[in-house]
C-alpha cells in the first residue's frame, strides 16, 4: 500500500511525484537508524527543505519511528539570518546535523568574513560530530572543503563534513554514518573518463578529476554498475548508470496524465544477463563503484560508489561524453566577475550561460575568457556564449541546477541577456 506521494522539482525543472510504500517507509527509516546511530536520546539538526525527499524522511518520518528530536531551520531563513543555522548548531550542542549544498554556500559566502565575529559570540561547532549534506548530484568537493577550512576556526572538525546520495527511484542509496570510515577522493582521468572508461591517477596529474565518495552505502542496499544501453553489468574500469536493490526503493512515478507506465521500468528492471532474476530500479546517474583500502568497524574493506553525473544532462559532443559540472567550474574560473555558469547543447552547439555579478561594461570582456578556457581544458568549440544577471540560471530547492529548464527558456528566448555572442 503507497504510505505517500513524494513531489519534487527535478534537475530538468519537471514535477513529478514517486510513489513511497509503507514497506519501504519502515525500511528506509531502519537503514538511516542503523547508519546514523539516531536513538532516543540524540537531538539532530535539519537545514532542508522539510516536505519532500530525504528532508522529510529525516524531520518527520525517522523522528517517529527512531524517537530522537528534529530541530527544524527553515532554508528560506537563512536568505536573512546567514548565521542561524550555525548559531541554533551551537546553542544546541547537535552533534548530527544535514543540509544542502545550497545552504553550505549561503553559509560559506555569507559568513566567509565574519568568523571572529561568531566566535566573539560564542558560537562554537566542536560538538559537531556530522555534518551531512544531502544531494542528488556529484559531491561537490572544493565547496565541501572551502566550508571546513573556513569553519575550522570556531571548532569545525574537518572530518564531520561529509555527503550523502539518493535519486527518484531511492531517496536514500548512500549516507555517511558517523562510524564508517571517512569519504575516501580518488583521481580519475578526465580523457579516459568522456569514452566511459574509469582510469585512476595520481593526484595532480595533467587531466585529473578529484572525486568523492558520495558516503557509505545503507544497510540492505545493494549498488551495480550497468551499461544503460545494453543493460548489461560493467567492470571497475567502466563508467556506467548506477543500478539499486533495496527495500526501500519508490514503487513507480505518479502523474495526473496516466503516464505513469511509460518510465515504469525505471522502478522494476531486470540485468540482460549475469543475474535475470534481480529487480533493480535505475537511478539515471553514471558512477563507478570502487572497493578502498578504509575499512569498516567489521575490519572489512568498503565498497565506495563515486557519481560522476546525471545520465539525462551528459553532453554528447564529438562522440565523447562530456559532463556539463567540469565545463562549468572551469567557466567559473575563467573570470572573477563570473558567479554561476550553466551549459547545455543546442543543434549540436554547446551554449554557455554565465551570470555576471560585476559591471556591465565587463560583459564583452568575458566572452573570449570563455570560449578560450573551453577550448583550452575541454577541446570544445563554444557555439553560444550567454551573459546574463545574477539569479536567471533557475536552482532547485537543494541547491542543484535546473539546465534543461534553462535550455527551454533561452530557445523561448526568455532570458533577457545582458550581451550574446555567437560563434556559428
Amino acid at each position: 500500500m503507497i504510505a505517500y506521494l513524494d513531489f519534487s522539482v527535478s534537475t530538468t525543472g519537471m514535477l513529478t511525484g514517486v510513489k513511497i510504500s509503507h514497506a519501504a517507509v519502515s525500511a528506509i527509516c531502519r537503514s538511516v537508524k542503523l547508519q546514523c546511530e539516531l536513538y532516543s536520546s540524540r537531538q539532530i539538526a535539519i537545514c532542508l527543505d522539510p516536505y519532500c525527499g530525504l528532508g522529510f524522511v529525516l524531520w518527520c518520518l525517522a523522528s517517529v519511528y527512531s524517537g530522537h528530536q528534529s530541530i527544524l531551520i527553515p532554508p528560506f531563513e537563512l536568505e536573512s539570518c546567514c548565521s542561524l543555522w550555525l548559531s541554533t548548531l551551537s546553542q544546541y550542542r547537535v552533534r548530527d546535523t544535514f543540509c544542502s549544498y545550497s545552504v553550505m554556500e549561503l553559509c560559506t559566502k555569507g559568513l566567509g568574513t565574519q568568523t571572529e565575529l561568531l566566535k566573539a559570540r560564542g558560537v562554537s561547532l566542536s560538538c559537531v560530530r556530522s555534518c551531512v549534506v544531502i544531494a542528488e548530484e556529484r559531491p561537490r568537493l572544493t565547496l565541501s572543503h572551502s566550508f571546513s577550512k573556513l569553519f575550522k576556526d570556531i571548532g569545525l572538525s574537518p572530518r564531520a563534513v561529509s555527503t550523502a546520495f539518493g535519486s527518484r527511484v531511492n531517496l536514500a542509496i548512500c549516507l555517511q554514518g558517523t562510524t564508517g570510515p571517512d569519504p575516501c577522493t580518488v583521481y580519475v582521468d578526465l580523457k579516459s573518463l568522456r569514452h566511459d572508461r574509469v582510469r585512476l591517477v595520481e593526484r595532480g596529474a595533467p587531466q585529473s578529476l578529484p572525486l568523492m565518495e558520495s558516503g557509505k552505502i545503507l544497510p540492505g542496499v545493494r549498488v551495480i554498475i550497468v551499461n544503460p544501453e545494453t543493460k548489461g553489468p560493467l567492470g571497475d574500469s567502466h563508467l556506467g548508470e548506477v543500478w539499486v536493490n533495496s527495500p526501500h526503493n519508490a514503487s513507480g512515478y505518479y502523474t495526473i496524465y496516466g503516464e505513469e507506465s511509460l518510465q515504469a521500468n525505471h522502478f522494476n528492471t531486470k540485468l540482460s544477463f549475469g543475474d535475470p532474476q534481480t529487480l533493480w530500479a535505475r537511478t539515471g546517474y553514471l558512477g563507478f563503484v570502487k572497493r578502498t583500502e578504509l575499512l569498516e568497524a567489521s575490519g572489512d574493506r568498503h565498497d565506495a560508489l563515486f557519481v560522476v553525473g546525471s545520465l539525462d544532462e551528459t553532453l554528447e559532443l564529438r562522440g565523447l561524453r562530456y559532463h556539463p559540472i567540469d565545463i562549468e567550474t572551469s567557466v567559473s574560473r575563467a573570470h572573477r566577475s563570473i558567479a554561476e555558469s550553466a551549459v547545455f547543447t543546442w543543434t549540436n552547439l554547446l551554449v554557455v550561460v554565465s551570470e555576471l555579478c560585476g559591471s556591465e561594461q565587463d560583459a564583452l570582456d568575458l566572452v573570449p575568457l570563455i570560449t578560450n578556457v573551453v577550448l583550452e581544458e575541454h577541446h570544445l568549440i563554444t557555439g553560444v556564449v550567454v551573459i546574463v544577471d545574477p539569479g536567471v540560471i533557475p536552482i532547485n530547492s537543494r541547491g542543484e541546477k535546473q539546465r534543461m529548464h534553462l535550455r527551454d527558456s533561452f530557445l523561448a528566448d526568455q532570458l533577457d541577456p545582458i550581451y550574446v555572442a555567437y560563434n556559428m
